[in-house]
């Protein structure tokens, strides 16, 4: 059902518009100047055009415009929404016919979206009330990138009925693939036969069974030679019965039926939550849609290796007293998968990535089989949300927490970095902690306990070189990896978390729970300084990933996607991603100024209101 109204479709233009103007003056894909008052400026467009408004500056020099003071110079006939903001702008940003018309493409989805998003807000107390797959369908996208909704491929239909938002609910169809397209993984002890015993009852085993063993009694292939798997329903439309249509033809690809499970899309829309069996493992499917800069397919060789990785990444902290008996960290294992070929592209090497990643699927734990008696699930991203009712998720919290804002704030860095901080420091392992990775999980009372992290396969990034962390690595993921630099392996946490979670949340957490931004990213030098007085025998790691350095690269994330491949269909998916554009202050350089902050007391015992 459309739930876009003129009210709503005016708000989330509103929205849209402050973005725009925030994100790409941060990311300097457009520079205001002065208008020779405390805090005013003007975007200087061309062809007598310019925008004007009042903002203050942040952490990381950030902007934030005042609400209400954005103006168009001269007025615009109808509405001077982002449409109008991008199209004014197109000449600096140098964008042809058809980047513009992809860029208003997307946006315009995105903004549908997100009138559908506000037209079913709620206010913060229910907010606080919902399961963690409920709350999914409230949370508001990427907050770092304006096209961060577009989901292009979707009809309405489609949308409605897959996007997080329509908090929908969705059955998967299951095929069966030959062995010779198809190989399947699994950690140790997880065979084929015991995943799909603990995914599908027995009485829908057994009906596709029988079915695939019509389909080969028509073929003469082996039914005992076939890898079974999930697919999306839109995904068998989109692409696999066109694209896979010689090998249906010729039996090594079968259609089983639709499992019963009911399953709900998560924000990264390919990645699907049971409804009806809440301990189920989550799934995770290719989908021939492009959103926030990729297309969402599966590529095999991560697909293959993901278990892989799964495996190493539990063995160390199983290993490791401190991550295994202190702190609540969870890493998601990926703990399935079914990788399939393609070959007849395959034979194409230089075709568009998306053509190489076209089926496969991956099991991956879920969040409920983690959560003790009265302890919750929210992701870390949710904590950006603001009711309805104009209250803050984190307000609510903090208040049903019993705590101080800031011993909540406490539990919440001491739930949230010690555990990122060592696998950096001592396994030299960087995660992709960014909002919607990272699941924040609460006690009964709503305070900080610990957390679970995902994407692993093509998201963890270890260091070049040699080192004994490594050596349990299996030769696939081995080499699948990304390998980078110390200091650059720090974005895992000064992009993915500082500037790309805390560059909003320190600003929320000022004005709704009255803890100074200054101090805010005092408690986070804090808990990391409370993280190296712990460990001091890797001082030499702390020096060498710089996470208190003066300043970062500056990841430019809009830049990507507008001035880059975000709309190009290149054969290297990660050609030009995470593009750099100069640098921002660290706040953590300065945050603290006694002489003792990396080594202060632990604050986290602090008294109820």
């Amino acid at each position: 059902m459309n739930l876009t109204t003129r009210d709503t479709w005016a708000q989330a233009g509103r929205r849209l518009v402050v973005k725009a103007i925030e994100e790409f003056a941060y990311e300097e894909l457009l520079v205001p100047v002065s208008d020779g008052t405390a805090d005013g400026y003007r975007l200087e467009l061309g062809d007598g055009v310019h925008w004007s408004f009042r903002a203050a500056r942040g952490t990381f020099g950030t902007w934030r415009v005042v609400p209400g003071s954005l103006r168009r110079h001269p007025e615009a006939d109808g509405e001077a929404g982002p449409e109008r903001l991008l199209l004014d702008a197109r000449a600096v940003l140098g964008w042809d016919g058809p980047t513009a018309a992809e860029v208003l493409r997307e946006l315009t989805a995105t903004r549908r979206a997100e009138a559908e998003v506000i037209a079913r807000g709620l206010p913060a107390a229910e907010l606080a009330g919902l399961d963690h797959l409920d709350l999914e369908a409230h949370q508001d996208g990427h907050p770092c990138m304006l096209l961060n909704k577009g989901r292009l491929g979707f009809s309405a239909s489609d949308a409605a009925v897959y996007a997080p938002e329509a908090a929908g609910s969705v059955r998967l169809l299951w095929a069966a693939v030959h062995a010779g397209l198809a190989s399947y993984g699994g950690v140790p002890g997880l065979d084929a036969e015991t995943l799909l015993a603990e995914e599908l009852d027995g009485a829908t085993r057994a009906l596709f069974a029988a079915t695939l063993r019509d389909a080969c009694a028509a073929t003469g292939l082996d039914p005992a030679d076939f890898r079974w798997l999930p697919v999306h329903p839109f995904h068998w439309d989109e692409a696999v019965a066109t694209l896979f249509a010689p090998y249906l033809a010729d039996g090594r690809v079968v259609l089983l039926g639709e499992g019963p499970d009911r399953y709900r899309p998560l924000q990264s829309i390919r990645t699907l939550a049971n409804l009806d069996h809440p301990h189920r493992r989550n799934v995770k499917v290719p989908l021939l849609i492009r959103n926030t800069l990729v297309w969402r397919g599966l590529s095999p060789e991560p697909t293959r290796a993901a278990p892989d990785v799964t495996a190493w990444l539990h063995a160390l902290r199983d290993a490791d007293p401190y991550l295994r008996d202190e702190l609540r960290f969870h890493p998601l294992g990926e703990v399935a998968a079914v990788a399939v070929r393609h070959p007849l592209y395959e034979s194409v090497k230089d075709a568009p990535y998306r053509y190489h990643e076209l089926l496969g699927a991956v099991w991956r734990e879920p969040v409920a089989a983690l959560l003790r008696e009265g302890e919750r699930a929210r992701t870390m991203a949710a904590l950006l949300k603001v009711g309805s009712d104009g209250r803050a998720l984190a307000a609510e919290l903090v208040a049903r927490s019993g705590l101080t804002p800031r011993a909540w704030l406490a539990r919440f860095f001491a739930a949230l970095l010690p555990g990122l901080l060592h696998y950096l420091y001592r396994y030299g392992v960087a995660y992709c902690p960014h909002g919607e990775n990272t699941v924040i999980l609460y006690d009964a009372a709503d305070i900080p306990i610990g957390i679970a992290v995902k994407d692993f396969a093509e998201d963890v990034n270890l260091l070049p070189g040699s080192h004994p962390e490594y050596e349990s690595l299996s030769e696939r993921a081995d080499a699948l990896l990304l390998r980078w630099p110390a200091r650059e392996l720090a974005h895992s946490l000064l992009s993915a978390v500082f500037a790309g979670h805390f560059r909003f949340f320190a600003p929320l957490v000022a004005g709704h729970l009255g803890v100074p931004e200054e101090e805010f990213w005092a408690m986070v030098r804090a808990e990391i300084g409370r993280y190296h007085a712990r460990f001091p025998e890797l001082a030499d790691r702390f020096e060498e990933f710089g996470l208190l350095a003066p300043e970062f690269d500056r990841v430019a994330l809009n830049r990507e996607q507008l001035l880059g491949g975000g709309f190009h269909d290149r054969a290297e998916k990660d050609e030009g991603f995470d593009v750099v554009h100069g640098t921002v202050a660290n706040p953590l350089a300065a945050a603290g100024t006694g002489a003792d902050t990396d080594v202060v007391v632990n604050p986290l015992v602090e008294e109820r209101i």
